[in-house]
């Protein structure tokens, strides 16, 4: 055997799952199909948001919260509704738990922090048993994304130096190895060397083959938010038929390559209709992937109206019910919307998602958050889109975050269609629906995507270290 375990996808959750395995003293071979500063995958993206429930920084402005109502918001939310969502529903519980405990002093303790006041998100707007957060619960980690990753990536390059992490770039898994009915070990092309920068694509020329042996292989090569293709062939048939221009807020290689190699090795995919669209998307004007776009993170002031002028029903006010709003413009046989605001309203209340867009956040830099955010004018990134940017329209599929997956246990091992888990197959992140095949049901509560990967990647990690003991 080469390893212990090999983790494919050096994403968060790759990252995780990595770093507990290699602390709890397991060999690990870490591989990634692109190159090395890529590593942290599209979390590196990302604003950083995080779902806490009865957190110190809720608690410090008043906002009561408990473990009960965020259960019933989620429930609410994910309105889960087939036999499949059995196992969907038990990591749901489980992640509720794990955000009203363990999840901000585990951070905590690896030196991760928060931005001291937590931002509503999908406040839903209808009955307190439907969809909706019920009170603010989208906390931003100081230092967005990058923040987020660098514990992680730190206690994988700490087992790197200790000799039980092996990382290997340029690795892309074309299959699994099977021995005895037993999945033991990955094998597939070598990629030829690329300097290119992190986010931008990448050449798929071979340089070579390789193979790994491994008892147990976790799976954690995110979704198919890159793969239009595949985004249309599973568009869900209630929203129609799908828009002709989409974004991508993730890079070209979030491409559900290694799904469709787990299914055929067995694993059950569940769910794949369900995906997160967001609708307040415009294309950035500085692009590092391909059609590369950026979310607007709008307060709730800006007029919404959709292409032929009229403005978007109760509750459809932007931050309040992503899903609801995509299927009401689904719906008029348009594929884009109007934001009309003042400039007032963009200097009090409107964002940019990403860590990019947010260097002050990003950077950890409290004077410049002051100046950015406090002072006159919009914040400088904003203001540039504006300069720079073209008459944008608002395009329906900006990041579309895979909601459905691999189905897994509670111990993150890959199931068959019969329920029965492929032996020696894990899978965690986006390409197990951040747990279970879908532990979002039909809509998120935001700041659940990155938590996803971090929960799903720490319990794959944890089982999968027990396992091979």
């Amino acid at each position: 055997m080469d390893a212990d375990v090999i983790v494919v996808g050096g994403g968060l959750a790759g990252l995780v799952a990595t770093a507990e395995l290699a602390d709890a003293g397991r060999r690990v071979i870490l591989l990634d199909q692109e190159p090395e500063a890529s590593l942290g995958g599209q979390a590196f993206w990302s604003f950083g948001g995080l779902f806490f429930v009865n957190s110190p920084e809720q608690r410090h402005v008043g906002i009561k919260d408990s473990p009960e109502l965020a259960l019933q918001d989620w429930l609410g939310s994910a309105g889960f509704d087939r036999p499949e969502d059995h196992w969907p529903r038990r990591w749901a519980e489980a992640y509720v738990a794990f955000a009203s405990g363990e999840k901000r002093r585990w951070l905590h303790n690896q030196g991760v922090r928060f931005f001291p006041t937590p931002g509503w998100a999908e406040r839903g707007g209808y009955l307190a048993t439907e969809h909706g957060n019920s009170v603010p619960r989208f906390h931003i980690t100081w230092g967005t994304g990058p923040g987020l990753i660098e514990p992680f990536e730190r206690r994988v390059r700490a087992g790197v130096a200790r000799g039980v992490v092996t990382l290997r770039f340029r690795h892309q898994v074309d299959g699994l190895v099977l021995n005895g009915g037993t999945h033991a070990g990955v094998a597939g092309t070598v990629l030829e060397p690329t300097s290119v920068r992190r986010g931008r694509p990448s050449s798929r020329t071979p340089a070579g083959e390789f193979s790994f042996q491994a008892p147990a292989v976790i799976v954690t090569s995110g979704g198919i938010g890159a793969n239009h293709e595949l985004v249309r062939a599973n568009w869900p048939q209630t929203l129609g038929t799908p828009p002709q221009r989409m974004l991508s807020g993730v890079p070209d290689y979030v491409d559900g390559r290694m799904i469709k190699i787990c299914q055929d090795a067995g694993g059950n995919v569940i769910n794949p209709d369900r995906m997160w669209h967001y609708t307040e998307g415009i294309e950035n004007w500085s692009p590092i992937w391909t059609r590369h776009g950026t979310r607007i993170l709008p307060g709730p002031s800006s007029l919404w109206l959709d292409a032929r002028g009229r403005r978007l029903p109760v509750p459809l006010f932007p931050g309040f019910d992503t899903l609801g709003t995509l299927g009401h413009l689904m719906s008029t046989g348009h594929d884009y919307s109007w934001f009309v605001l003042t400039q007032k309203i963009i200097e009090r209340e409107f964002a940019l998602s990403g860590s990019e867009q947010n260097p002050d956040l990003t950077g950890r830099n409290v004077r410049e958050v002051i100046t950015s955010r406090v002072g006159k004018g919009a914040p400088p990134p904003v203001e540039a889109f504006k300069r720079h940017g073209a008459d944008f329209i608002v395009e329906h599929d900006l990041g579309t975050l895979t909601l459905g997956g691999l189905e897994t246990d509670l111990s993150s091992r890959v199931l068959r269609a019969g329920g029965q888990p492929v032996p020696g197959l894990y899978a965690a992140g986006e390409a197990a629906g951040f747990g279970g095949g879908g532990v979002h049901g039909y809509r998120s509560l935001e700041g659940t995507f990155l938590g996803g990967c971090l929960f799903s990647g720490r319990t794959a990690g944890r089982a999968v270290a027990r396992a091979v003991a």
